[in-house]
């Protein structure tokens, strides 16, 4: 007797978890499309200011290479 009372108690179990990640899934669904889309927006936005940055970089290691040239200049007519 105790073992059919155990039995039908992990079936009733099982099927109540089953049916309660089922629709767990289901309702991720949204959440995980939404997420997706939020990663893919924020490695586009990370993708510019890489770029972004690159350019700051070449500007400034310009004017840095000229401020070196003046430098070394004004020290040759020292």
């Amino acid at each position: 007797m105790i073992e059919v009372f155990a039995a039908v108690t992990g079936a009733v179990i099982g099927i109540a978890v089953s049916g309660l990640g089922g629709m767990l899934r289901r309702d991720n669904a949204p959440a995980v499309v939404r997420l997706t889309a939020a990663v893919e927006h924020i490695a586009g936005e990370v993708s510019l200011m890489r770029g972004e940055m690159r350019e700051d970089r070449t500007e400034l290691f310009g004017r840095i290479g000229q401020i070196e040239q003046r430098i070394a200049a004004l020290e040759a007519q020292r």
